[in-house]
């Protein structure tokens, strides 16, 4: 065996142990992301699992998955508000659309959390599913009907309607050129913002699923959308 075979042979022996190491307690790590229904049916099957949303309060206080602990992830101490719970046992994790629950069980798998789940697309996939949720004490807003965003459709010119939150860092970034836009071709679109902490119901009424979401309308009809990031000049090539 040459030497260049042996050091070949000797990494994927070391990636294979890896791969099957034992977390702390001596169970196998485990860990990913589920769909809704996924996230679901381990509650289902556990009724005792922890959840843990990791929205704000407010987020919370308008709408959650019931029995789960509220710990914001850009709070101060995040760290020390999970270090109660039993890093061996399985952990449910998820924020609204599925950003900042990735990153917290990042930080969690390195804390020694062996069983770690996500929910893939957040609360945005857990409603867009008609799943259950639970508000704190107060009736969850549901801001803007279908109704009153089908009139602000009623206009002779373009409608670019953005969805955003004002936790997303991507819409904060589109936020400035959008403004530009809107003073920019006055004479030609409306700009309608919509922000999703607000408006839930309209949101999963309109398939929204990941943020930023912008729609672009033309005598009512959907011509142009595009979920994630965008620059202006993409955005302002589709309204020329």
């Amino acid at each position: 065996m040459t030497k260049y075979s042996f050091m070949l042979l000797s990494a994927l022996v070391f990636v294979f142990n890896a791969c099957n190491q034992k977390g702390e307690g001596g169970g196998e790590t485990t860990s990913g992301t589920l769909s809704a229904k996924e996230f679901k049916a381990k509650i289902d099957a556990n009724p005792a699992i922890t959840v843990v949303d990791v929205r704000t309060p407010e987020e919370f206080a308008g709408g959650h998955l019931p029995n789960a602990h509220n710990i914001d992830w850009n709070s101060n101490g995040f760290e020390n508000k999970i270090d109660g719970f039993e890093r061996d046992k399985p952990i449910l994790v998820y924020c609204l659309s599925g950003g900042r629950s990735a990153d917290a069980a990042q930080k969690m798998r390195s804390f020694g959390f062996t069983q770690v789940f996500e929910l893939d697309g957040g609360m945005m996939k857990w409603r867009a599913e008609g799943l259950p949720e639970t508000t704190a004490e107060t009736p969850k807003s549901t801001g803007m009907s279908r109704q009153q965003f089908d009139e602000l459709l009623n206009s002779e010119k373009l409608v670019l309607v953005d969805f955003y939150a004002d936790w997303c860092a991507p819409c904060k970034k589109m936020a400035p050129f959008l403004e530009e836009i809107k003073t920019e071709k006055a004479n030609k679109v409306d700009l309608v913002r919509i922000n999703t902490d607000d408006n839930p119901e309209l949101a999963q009424q309109l398939g929204i699923e990941g943020l930023p979401t912008l729609l672009l309308f033309k005598n009512k009809t959907l011509v142009w959308q595009n979920v994630g990031y965008v620059g202006k000049e993409e955005v302002e090539k589709q309204l020329n």
